[in-house]
């Protein structure tokens, strides 16, 4: 200690007069240095390497964070600064420094470990990526925030259980708003209290991309996987804010470090599909679902959810309708496994066997098929579409189901698919294929209809001179 200042370096507290100081981790990195060796000269090269690691900076940043610390600390009895410049050699802490030895009660130890229990506990909550475990990590790591709102990880916890509170609800009609507003407030609170967190940045990586700033979370993702090149989740959220070619580099980076998972093989699949490269997306989605985790529809680590659908709509546009059938009706099976997806994925499953039906003349199977997507998600466009062309909506109704897109979250893409469905149940497909080709040329970068190769209703490949200049900039978008 160092009147009337104690500094703690088990804690990593600095408090005055008891009360706590506001102090950011890399500048108590700097200080415990100068503290520990009060009255030796320390090099500048000391301390750039406490407080900055192996991240290359310049003497400006150090002279700034000393000017930062000397405010913070002020003067010292005999009006000196704490901290002297000794020129061209370094800086020295000048103040008298006592020594003392703490022993921590129990209950001091249960507290010091109570926010790291809290995380490893949250965690293995959301790697669940079941509903219900995601809503109990909230409430874990809101304790911990409270309990230590200094610790950076509580706070990524708490933003990624946010971002997946949102995304199981992105389908609706009105998606949870106020989980993604927690995600995003503190996904930049763990960044700014330690900037040196992959897990930070690659957890904002994945918020902002929901928000929509695409750019700012690709560059935040890929921070992520600078400062942490070993970490799977940080390549494979890195994979899931990117497209094209980067993505399919992320997701087989996270398979070198996780091999099988199956979503990082689903986002590879999905690259290929934009490509019209059917072969290769099935080749993805088969090493998903042959790894141990993949295999089974629940009591696995992680679900392969989504992987027999996208299979069966890629079987379907290769004619293989009762190959196409048996897979989506696997996928029904991870319907109750809980799995934040699962009730989305489910919903356009029974959207695809509906416009499996519609395309064998099974009117009125095509119509439950599409009932049941709208049980699941209200508001599914496109099955609106669908129970319109089987007969069990009015023209009105369909035209409803069209608008209701433009009061959701999602692109002006997205609701061009959903009007050239409609063309083409009206057999105008030259219409249908223009109108997503013009979407897509106005579209910023990124991965919108890279469904369009496989989307069962627009059944592309029945008409492909009609898609081609839609397929094409799809294509490009994707390399």
């Amino acid at each position: 200690m160092f009147e009337p200042f104690e500094l703690d370096a088990t804690r990593r507290r600095l408090t005055v007069a008891g009360e706590p100081a506001a102090i950011s981790d890399r500048h108590l990195d700097i200080l415990l240095v100068l503290v520990a060796r009060a009255g030796e000269v320390v090099s500048k090269d000391d301390l750039l390497q406490a407080g900055w690691k192996e991240v290359a900076v310049g003497d400006n940043s150090l002279e700034q964070a000393i000017s930062s610390l000397r405010r913070l600390l002020g003067a010292h009895a005999n009006g000196v600064a704490y901290i002297e410049t000794i020129p061209r050699r370094g800086y020295r802490f000048g103040a008298a420094v006592t020594q003392t030895t703490s022993r921590e009660s129990d209950a001091g130890l249960d507290a010091l470990l109570a926010p790291h229990r809290a995380f490893v506990e949250g965690r293995a909550l959301l790697e669940t990526l079941e509903g219900d475990r995601i809503r109990r990590a909230r409430a874990v790591f809101e304790d911990a925030v409270r309990a230590a709102p200094d610790f950076a990880s509580a706070h990524i916890g708490l933003a990624n259980a946010g971002a997946m509170q949102f995304e199981m609800t992105r389908a609706d009609a009105a998606p949870d708003g106020g989980a993604l507003a927690v995600a995003a407030r503190h996904a930049r609170e763990a960044c700014r209290l330690d900037p040196q967190s992959g897990e930070a940045w690659a957890t904002l990586g994945f918020v902002l991309d929901r928000i929509g700033d695409h750019l700012d979370a690709r560059a935040a993702s890929k921070r992520a996987v600078t400062l942490e090149p070993d970490n799977w989740r940080h390549h494979f959220r890195l994979a899931f804010v990117s497209w094209g070619e980067e993505r399919l580099r992320a997701a087989h980076q996270t398979l070198a470090l996780l091999p099988g998972f199956p979503l990082a093989h689903w986002l590879a699949a999905t690259v290929y599909v934009a490509r019209q490269l059917p072969h290769e997306a099935e080749r993805e989605l088969a090493a998903g679902l042959a790894s141990d985790a993949g295999d089974r529809p629940s009591g696995a680590r992680f679900s392969a959810v989504a992987l027999h659908f996208l299979r069966g709509l890629i079987r379907l546009s290769c004619g293989d309708e009762a190959g196409a059938l048996a897979e989506l009706e696997r996928e029904l099976s991870f319907e109750h496994g809980g799995q934040l997806y699962a009730r989305e994925c489910a919903a356009n499953t029974w959207y695809a066997i509906g416009a499996l039906s519609l395309r064998r003349g099974r009117r009125d199977d095509a119509r439950d098929a599409f009932v049941e997507a709208t049980r699941r998600v209200p508001s599914h466009p496109m099955a609106a579409v669908g129970l319109g062309a089987a007969g069990a909506l009015d023209t009105a109704a369909i035209a409803a189901g069209s608008a209701s897109i433009s009061g959701r979250h999602q692109s002006a893409v997205d609701a061009a698919l959903v009007d050239a469905a409609r063309l083409v149940l009206a057999t105008d497909h030259d219409a249908a294929g223009r109108t997503v080709a013009d979407a897509l040329a106005a579209a910023p970068p990124g991965n919108a209809a890279w469904i369009l190769p496989v989307e069962p209703l627009l059944q592309v490949t029945a008409s492909p001179r009609a898609w081609t200049l839609a397929l094409a900039r799809l294509r490009n978008r994707a390399a």
